[in-house]
């Protein structure tokens, strides 16, 4: 243990990746260690090729990183080279843990987090996890009954989780939700003070959304006095310019159309915004209550366990959300669930006021007291 640092300090490690469900809430945490008076240091533990190491990077924790990969769903030789890479990745988490020597490791679950919850465990290392969906993921229910204390972000995900341990947190979500208000983010896309829809597809874009939107854009704006902030996603946004260009080919003259690959500061267009279509995910649901949007949610249908559809379910019993199926997703279903709201102010508002009180403010804080109350009994 040769880099143990200060030992009145606290070193720990905090891991999640893959997706923005699962980075964004561990980065939320983190971010509120490193401002703890007896913290020392705060590491990001997740896979280098991933989204977790730009993102932590720009939040200035030291990375430690960890080759794996989501599990195949079948018994084959490609789940033979992923076990063999897990066992690599929990010992080299192992002698993260020697060398660092961590008070505690905090994780948001997903296959990212794995190792590094695996080698908490082995080396009794106090572990606290936080679970982001409805239906909990194979690592939170692998790790729950080994944890330290659990967190999740759905009262429902406690009936799945076998633990005397578990808290109603909610999900974190990123400070800078509260540093703008909707007229301001306007201004920072020039945008008119007028009703203004998000489409997004998640940290990862949805190709069968962009496809349904571009296909419908051109009537939307001919029909209603309207702004559409989009989101396309990374790896689908040159494919979606070109089928822009064939089908509505104005859309570089239209002030009111902000079409992007990736919002870095995300919180900006979802203030902007009074309505968004999203996929289903924790972190677009627990941003979306924070901006007070109304929804439509269209939950991606391979996600594990389909958890993303028990999420937009949930929301729409909750009065806050309006649900359509992917396999139901076409231009009229898509137009006629937006009609649905852009024509009822009313409906609007009511589903924007639900989802608002939704939000667990104290998300944050309230995780880290968890993490106190783990280590004062250490």
């Amino acid at each position: 243990m040769s880099e143990t640092i200060d030992n009145k300090k606290k070193v720990y490690f905090v891991t999640g990746g893959g997706t923005g469900g699962h980075i964004y809430p561990a980065v939320a945490v983190g971010n509120a260690l490193q401002k703890e008076p007896d913290t020392e240091k705060v590491f990001y533990v997740g896979n280098p090729d991933n989204l977790e190491k730009k993102i932590a990077d720009e939040k200035v924790f030291d990375f430690l990183p960890v080759s794996i990969t989501g599990m195949p769903r079948t018994i084959s030789l490609d789940f033979v080279k992923w076990a063999i890479k897990l066992v690599l990745s929990t010992a080299k988490s192992v002698y993260y843990i020697f060398k660092y020597s961590p008070s505690l490791i905090f994780g948001t679950g997903g296959y990212v987090s794995a190792p590094m919850l695996f080698a908490g465990i082995l080396t009794r290392t106090p572990v606290v996890i936080h679970e982001c969906d409805a239906i909990p993921g194979k690592v939170t229910k692998l790790i729950a009954p080994y944890a330290s204390s659990v967190s999740v972000a759905f009262e429902s995900a406690k009936e799945n989780i076998k633990s005397d341990k578990i808290y109603y947190n909610g999900n974190p979500v990123r400070e800078e939700f509260s540093t703008v208000d909707r007229f301001k983010a306007r201004q920072k896309w020039n945008l008119k003070d007028k009703l203004t829809i998000m489409v997004m597809g998640g940290s990862q874009g949805a190709k069968k959304i962009n496809t349904v939107l571009i296909n419908s854009i051109k009537n939307l704006f001919k029909k209603y006095d309207i702004q559409i902030i989009h989101q396309t996603g990374l790896k689908n946004y040159d494919e979606t310019i070109k089928e822009l260009k064939k089908i509505y080919p104005e859309y570089t003259e239209n002030s009111q159309y902000v079409i992007r690959p990736y919002f870095k500061k995300m919180y900006l267009p979802m203030i902007a915004s009074d309505i968004a279509v999203s996929r289903a995910g924790s972190l677009s649901i627990s941003e979306i209550c924070v901006s007070g949007l109304a929804s439509i949610l269209i939950p991606y249908p391979y996600a594990a366990a389909d958890h993303q559809r028990k999420n937009a379910r949930e929301m729409e019993e909750l009065g806050a959300s309006l649900y359509l199926d992917d396999s139901e997703c076409t231009v009229e279903s898509f137009t006629e669930k937006l009609e649905e709201l852009i024509n009822n102010t009313q409906k609007m508002i009511e589903l924007q006021n639900n989802a608002k009180a939704l939000v667990k403010t104290n998300a944050t804080k309230n995780i880290i007291e968890q993490i106190k109350a783990v280590l004062a009994n250490t």
